[in-house]
């Protein structure tokens, strides 16, 4: 049975943002989703935008199973295009991907001479014509599909939009992932727009306004590293990361208190990889991360 949009809700779904750490996210909500959880609510940012919006569309075509199976054609198309193959040297400065302070300064310097529209002259999206083949606008503003919340940053404001069921587009999903040194910006009523995980990851207010018993938050990042770094490559690591966190701690400070929060947990599996490791779409990383997001739900029960 369908959730009504009217239906006092028992369980509402936050899933993060993290690029191809998001199969983690994938693996979790299968588990829980095969288990038998429903849902009347779900937001997300980047890679989580984009599993909430396909595990909206197939919940309405067949519940828990469309659901599941609707993620998992988004993940093997993914990995099927080998979509940020092109855009390695962009990552490899982004996350300092080299690893230590003498090539990091290296490509630092030498990217002062570049702008994004050199490091991506042609301002190609390559999840863009994947996102318009699997996306079902029909599907996902039926009156019957759960409520959908996909957050972007407004360039401009620095503060977060949230996009619902109507509003839902290939341009909203790729707003909301557009990391701006490596994808164009993305401009929707005429604003521009970034990533959702500098302002909100992902946004809490709107599936918390209607009071649900159960808030269940699969994250994409890990909130903890052990030790203290020390190369420039690897403080910035950290900074982002802990940037990217600020947002939604704020928001679930705010969390009311009859509202019971159940996290899913990223650290064990993804504190052990880079953050460069966020562009890595070969098929057997992205099952290890989904067999680790499985493991990490097995221990979490949502009557």
């Amino acid at each position: 049975m369908l959730f009504s949009p009217t239906t006092r809700p028992r369980n509402v779904l936050a899933l993060q943002g993290g690029g191809a750490h998001g199969a983690f996210t994938w693996g979790a909500l299968d588990r829980l989703l095969e288990s038998g959880f429903t849902f009347s609510a779900v937001t997300g940012v980047s890679s989580g935008g984009m599993i909430a919006a396909m595990a909206v569309q197939g919940y309405v075509h067949n519940g828990q199973n469309g659901a599941r199976a609707a993620v998992t054609r988004l993940w093997e198309r993914v990995s099927d295009a080998h979509v940020f193959s092109n855009l390695n040297s962009a990552l490899d400065w982004m996350w300092g991907g080299l690893g230590n302070d003498m090539a990091w300064a290296g490509i630092t310097n030498a990217l002062r001479l570049f702008n994004p529209g050199q490091l991506n002259p042609f301002g190609q999206n390559p999840l863009e014509p994947l996102l318009a083949d699997l996306l079902d606008l029909d599907a996902i503003r039926d009156a019957s599909a759960p409520r959908l919340y996909i957050g972007a940053t407004d360039v401009e404001s620095g503060q977060a939009r949230v996009f619902d069921n109507a509003e839902i587009s290939v341009d909203v999903l790729l707003a909301s992932a557009c990391i701006p040194m490596m994808f164009p910006t993305v401009t929707i009523d005429g604003r521009a727009y970034w990533d959702g995980g500098y302002s909100c990851n992902p946004p809490l207010a709107p599936v918390l306004a209607p009071a649900p018993d159960r808030l269940v938050l699969i994250r994409a990042q890990p909130r903890a590293r052990r030790g203290v770094p020390s190369s420039t490559a690897d403080i910035l690591h950290r900074l982002h990361e802990i940037a990217f966190q600020a947002p939604l701690d704020a928001e679930l400070a705010l969390l009311p208190r009859h509202t019971r929060l159940l996290e899913i947990s990223a650290d064990a599996a993804l504190a052990q990889h880079p953050l460069a490791s966020k562009m890595n779409v070969e098929r057997a990383f992205l099952d290890n991360l989904f067999a680790a997001g499985r493991e990490a739900a097995a221990s979490v029960t949502v009557a």
